[in-house]
């Protein structure tokens, strides 16, 4: 990861996000301290790890034909 003092991303925050996009994440540091992260957008939305939406699958669900069937087994449970 690379490092970088607050003052540096200020005056270089272009090339500090062509980092994060080609690197990979940034730190960012204040008076020797680790503060924030800059990372790829593609990279931040796997990190959040965006909860499904459970619309949007029912919509994308296969088409199963009619005809299918699950088999089960009809077996009664042992007491």
């Amino acid at each position: 990861m690379g490092g970088w003092q607050l003052q540096e991303v200020k005056q270089r925050f272009s090339e500090v996000l062509r980092r994060a996009m080609s690197e990979g994440p940034q730190v960012v540091t204040r008076h020797g301290e680790e503060v924030a992260v800059i990372v790829d957008i593609a990279e931040y939305r796997r990190l959040k790890g965006e909860a499904p939406d459970f619309g949007r699958f029912l919509l994308t669900a296969p088409d199963w034909d009619d005809d299918i069937e699950f088999p089960r087994n009809r077996d009664l449970p042992e007491r």
